[in-house]
């Protein structure tokens, strides 16, 4: 029996959304994570931009990930498990038709929503100070670009705007309702600083005809809200982009502190997976499997 997973139908994730099922999507950005919460009760899983250029290249997330740093990511996580993929796209990686070869890249590794903000370029993490966002105009253009580059309405578009930093809340919104009427599915408002907040996106967006997702980071710049509260507010969706970040280097430093100070991993307070759980995570499974069928 293949033990690895089947990646999801196309449309999986519109027919949640469209089932009225709050999404909540944890942050992967390689593959044993991904794997972890593929297994998990998640509805889909969200590629962050901010793992992959920390995972892969050790560097900040400030569009120094191209777009075959990001592309090839996303294909490889979207083939190793069986959950929806969303995956970030940061600004579209260059002009217009940029964005659309990214569509087109995206979709054909089997991503189901990209994510595309109205930053300047080069982008910066949602969650740091001193972003700066393009004219209203050019950032509708990009959602235009996208929405009529991707090959089926399947593929959902994401359109994020990171205005409410530095040119307030009602201009974020009024984004919001610029995105949506440009056809983006779905609509994200980008660090809120208040639960007040996440009720005015929710209330003045969610008539809007695109579904509403949150970002939520905790120690970021946005209140962390359960998922139950969000729905409430009227949102469809959720990310937490950087649970297995935050989680994974937290047990990472304690588990090389406990070896650096006992010169042993016995007796660490750490929890680890076993070599046996650590094969069947890879899926092994396979590997076995294929050699007892065919091995001489």
């Amino acid at each position: 029996m293949n033990a690895l997973p089947c990646p999801a139908p196309a449309g999986a994730l519109r027919a949640r959304l469209q089932r009225r099922e709050f999404v909540v999507a944890p942050g992967v950005y390689e593959m044993l994570g991904a794997r972890i919460a593929d297994r998990m009760d998640f509805a889909a899983l969200y590629m962050t931009g901010y793992g992959v250029s920390a995972s892969h290249l050790g560097l900040p997330d400030a569009g120094l990930a191209g777009y075959t740093d990001m592309q090839q990511r996303a294909r490889t996580i979207a083939h190793g498990v069986g959950k929806p993929l969303i995956a970030d796209a940061d600004t579209g990686f260059g002009g217009l038709i940029n964005i659309r070869h990214t569509v087109r890249g995206y979709e054909e590794a089997g991503v189901q929503a990209i994510q595309l903000e109205d930053q300047e370029s080069p982008k910066k993490c949602g969650h740091t100070p001193n972003r700066r966002v393009v004219p209203l105009a050019d950032a509708v253009r990009r959602i235009e670009v996208a929405v009529e580059a991707r090959r089926s309405r399947d593929f959902l578009i994401i359109a994020r705007t990171d205005a409410r930093t530095a040119l307030g809340l009602d201009e974020a919104i009024a984004r919001g309702k610029a995105f949506a009427k440009a056809g983006a599915d779905i609509v994200f408002v980008e660090s809120p600083e208040s639960e007040e907040e996440f009720r005015r996106i929710g209330g003045e967006l969610a008539g809007e005809g695109a579904w509403l997702i949150a970002n939520m980071v905790p120690t970021g710049r946005s209140p962390e809200l359960s998922a139950r509260r969000l729905e409430e507010l009227g949102f469809a969706l959720a990310i937490w982009p950087a649970v297995l970040m935050q989680s994974a280097c937290a047990a990472m430093a304690a588990a090389l502190a406990s070896l650096a100070a006992e010169g042993t991993t016995a007796g660490s307070p750490v929890p680890r997976y076993d070599m046996q759980q650590l094969h069947l995570l890879v899926g092994f499974e396979d590997v076995w499997a294929f050699e007892r069928r065919w091995a001489q």
